[in-house]
């Protein structure tokens, strides 16, 4: 069994190779051994998982997930990074052949060396929905999994219709998975300590709603309507359906002027249904 990065070693990989933490990237590396252990058990990673980490940082969630998980297969864009984890990861006792690090974008990944079973990731601030909400519709093999967020990133992801806190994340998220909130995060296991609070979100897949075609509609129904919140669907709709937004609506057994906030995913595809060629 290996062990765990510490604080003082984060830091001095970091030193050593060339690393100072950006917002840019959103890059804030958890320190604390204990929560990567945390975050990991919470995601259930059994022992014939290949678990999937996004943004790896200096590797202290990798290596919690090597404790357990058959393999890891890590995407991160920063090539200092992504070529120092090897090192770290041997130089703490675990197999390399168990360590798969893919240096790119996440938001553009379309392939994996192994198929991924379970996603656990402390997700950069500024495109945690976009890269989950990726993940989820690219790697169907994916059955569930654990991911920090800020915390009003959290909140978004899983509040449920009529909430302050229901949108667009909300219900494009519900095409592929079921979500639940699992937990805050104290700002203080993070280098640098963000101004922000961290929660973490846990995700199991279910069936995808419809296929592709489906989703490509019921999505851009979901933008507009969501696009002005405080509008009526008859008003926020307008554009995507021409002059017959109302008559669309109603057709779809839904009360035009009802608001986004109000509807369910399946509301949101019987409008998409009667958009469809």
């Amino acid at each position: 069994m290996g062990t765990l990065l510490g604080a003082a070693e984060i830091r001095e990989i970091a030193a050593r190779i060339g690393v100072n933490p950006t917002k840019k990237l959103g890059q804030n590396f958890v320190v604390d051994a204990n929560t990567c252990r945390r975050i990991v058990k919470i995601a259930d990673v059994r022992s014939d998982d290949v678990a999937l980490e996004i943004g790896p940082g200096l590797g202290s969630l990798t290596l919690a997930l090597l404790e357990i998980a058959a393999s890891v297969v890590a995407v991160e864009i920063d090539s200092r990074l992504a070529q120092e984890l090897p090192n770290t990861i041997e130089a703490h006792g675990f197999d390399l052949a168990t360590l798969h690090v893919q240096n790119e974008d996440a938001l553009t990944t379309e392939a994996l060396p192994l198929a991924p079973t379970v996603l656990v990731a402390n997700l950069p601030y500024n495109i945690s929905v976009p890269v989950l909400l990726h993940f989820l519709e690219k790697f169907p093999s994916i059955r569930s999994g654990v991911v920090m967020v800020q915390s009003e990133v959290a909140d978004r992801l899983v509040a449920k219709p009529g909430s302050k806190n229901y949108g667009s994340p909300s219900v494009k998220a519900t095409w592929w998975a079921d979500l639940t909130g699992a937990g805050n995060v104290a700002r203080q296991v993070f280098w640098p300590i963000p101004n922000v609070d961290s929660s973490l979100v846990r995700f199991i897949r279910h069936e995808a709603a419809g296929d592709e075609a489906e989703r490509q509609l019921t999505f851009s129904v979901i933008d507009a309507a969501f696009a002005q919140r405080r509008k009526m669907l008859r008003g926020a709709l307008s554009q995507l359906f021409g002059g017959n937004a109302e008559e669309a609506i109603s057709k779809a057994g839904i009360d035009p002027t009802a608001r986004g906030e109000t509807l369910l995913l399946r509301d949101f595809m019987a409008i998409a249904n009667t958009l469809a060629p």
